[in-house]
């Protein structure tokens, strides 16, 4: 069982991949107290915990902020992740067809979301493939590290207002896919190191978009099993 200053940075990260949580926004530790039904004392914890991660930073009388990464900062997360990432597959823990069957229920779930109509849902399952690719393979302490990776170029990618398109996404995920299930991993390792660089050229610091209440932006979603 969780422990409840887990569970807060759980969902904050959570609500990061979804683009639920902006990169600069407050997070007040008595909203949060009132969101989560905890004490301010554990409130405190989990944030310190999501600060040692790098998601959140405190400024003296003003509070606790999402950080907002910089350009190079963007940069260096997503080189991380092509390095962690094309290498994993050269060092799967399991069989192609064991990863390949995880992999393919997870784009069902991309798919339906990208029918549906729960923007949150389908950020956040377009990141987590990533996650459950390091999962499928066998590779639980890269996994975590890909959540955190994935969810600091998420902040990048909502800071500066990606364009790239949902269904392109999807659309890479799928060819990664096949590629393992055609057993080559070189050619699926190109397709993604070109899918995280595509992701990464996307980013446009021209936009923004308004914030919604803290609340909202905190509510656990449904996910699928």
């Amino acid at each position: 069982m969780q422990r409840p200053t887990q569970s807060i940075a759980q969902l904050v990260v959570q609500s990061i991949l979804a683009r639920k949580l902006q990169p600069g926004e407050r997070l007040g530790e008595q909203a949060l107290s009132d969101v989560f039904g905890v004490s301010r004392t554990l409130v405190r914890e989990a944030l310190m915990q999501l600060q040692a991660r790098g998601f959140v930073n405190v400024h003296p009388r003003r509070g606790w902020f999402v950080v907002e990464p910089s350009v190079t900062e963007a940069r260096d997360a997503f080189a991380a992740r092509r390095v962690i990432e094309t290498g994993l597959l050269q060092e799967q823990g399991r069989p192609l067809q064991q990863v390949t069957r995880q992999l393919r229920q997870h784009i069902a779930q991309e798919q339906a979301a990208l029918e549906g109509v729960d923007p949150a849902m389908r950020a956040f399952l377009l990141a987590d493939f990533h996650v459950c690719l390091a999962q499928s393979m066998g590779h639980d302490a890269l996994s975590q590290i890909l959540r955190d990776l994935t969810a600091r170029t998420t902040l990048a990618a909502t800071l500066y207002q990606s364009q790239q398109d949902a269904n392109l996404s999807c659309q890479q995920h799928e060819g990664i896919v096949q590629a393992l299930e055609a057993g080559d991993t070189q050619l699926a390792a190109r397709l993604l190191h070109e899918h995280l660089a595509e992701v990464e050229q996307s980013l446009n610091p021209d936009n923004a978009q308004p914030h919604d209440p803290l609340r909202k932006q905190l509510q656990p979603m449904d996910l699928p099993s």
